[in-house]
């Protein structure tokens, strides 16, 4: 019986730190960097979409240039580079994505002491999700000529890119949440490769005549904005500079009692 209480006692607790979240120690100005970046990517994120979103309302600005950068790769296609595009397509597509993504966040909930950061991954997703479907219907930008499509037909709005914003949160955003805990060379590395993945996501839409330019540079601004959301929220609840706990333990301890 005590064996027993002792194993549901165990579980219990497995369970319940599954669900604390896990803190991190660092300087004072390196908790400040991380803030100013979100504060930064999310300014600049949400100023391009402002800008890409004028530009298609108004058929100016950076939607000006997206019939002739249309043409232009339409110049590139042939049939060896339309399979690789249609591969990319899949992988960052509507079915594909969702599995990885599935597979990455309960991979990773199970296997990791918390699971605080599959849970903001997770999250990120779903506000990317939310982001393209209420956008997409409230500006209802057609896409570019169908007889021009090269893997079936798509009637979707064409503003922004669904693909391509889920591309990039989930290799900017799981590159964040991976590599924010370390110091080396390897950040850098892995930030390189998420945006080269960010990059072929958005190619392989145009390539294939989904969607013109100012949809995808759309979408990776909108990702930049969930990105620096995902860095505000993860710092303000996980990042800890030494001596902080201790100093509202003492404020209260100094402060009068009734």
């Amino acid at each position: 019986m005590a064996e027993e209480s002792a194993g549901k006692a165990g579980w219990w607790r497995t369970f319940h730190d599954k669900f604390v979240v896990e803190e991190r120690y660092m300087d004072p100005g390196a908790r400040k960097a991380l803030y100013a970046t979100a504060v930064v990517l999310i300014l600049v994120g949400a100023a391009i979409f402002v800008v890409s979103l004028v530009g298609v309302l108004q058929q100016d600005g950076l939607a000006s240039a997206d019939e002739s950068a249309r043409r232009w790769l339409l110049t590139l296609r042939s049939d060896a580079l339309t399979v690789v595009m249609i591969v990319l397509a899949v992988i960052f597509g509507p079915v594909a994505l969702p599995i990885i993504v599935l597979v990455v966040t309960v991979a990773w909930g199970i296997l990791a002491k918390h699971a605080w950061r599959p849970i903001l991954l997770a999250a990120a997703m779903v506000t990317g999700v939310g982001l393209a479907q209420l956008i997409g219907h409230s500006v209802g930008r057609d896409r570019p000529p169908v007889d021009l499509m090269l893997f079936g037909a798509d009637h979707t709005f064409s503003f922004p890119s669904g693909h391509v914003l889920g591309a990039s949160d989930f290799l900017l955003v799981t590159t964040f949440l991976v590599f924010s805990r370390r110091k080396s060379r390897s950040v850098v590395v892995a930030f390189a490769v998420a945006i080269i993945g960010v990059f072929l996501a958005a190619v392989s839409r145009l390539y294939l005549g989904y969607h013109w330019v100012s949809d995808a540079v759309a979408s990776v601004a909108l990702s930049l904005v969930v990105v620096g959301a995902v860095i505000a929220v993860d710092t303000w609840r996980t990042a800890r500079v030494r001596g902080e706990a201790i100093t509202g333990e003492l404020s209260k301890a100094d402060s009068p009692s009734d």
